[in-house]
């Protein structure tokens, strides 16, 4: 599956990067690459507990790519 990740740039250094479709799932690092290896793992301990529990998996309708100075967006 693939999912839209939010990266956000903070101001006192590091990024934050989120995934809109799957509500939580919120993960950081120090540079671009740990902040996105990181979410990698948070949406698969997501799914994993969306399975354990019997919720259903969320699915993105579309994937979107989008870039601005402050954060960008990429699919995973």
């Amino acid at each position: 599956m693939k999912y839209t990740v939010v990266l956000e740039r903070e101001s006192d250094g590091g990024f934050v990067v989120s995934v809109p479709v799957l509500p939580g799932c919120v993960s950081q690092g120090d540079t671009r690459e740990e902040a996105l290896a990181n979410i990698k793992d948070a949406i698969d301990l997501y799914i994993e507990d969306c399975r354990a529990s019997g919720d259903p998996i969320p699915i993105e309708d579309s994937c979107k790519h989008m870039r601005s100075s402050t954060s960008s967006a990429s699919a995973f």
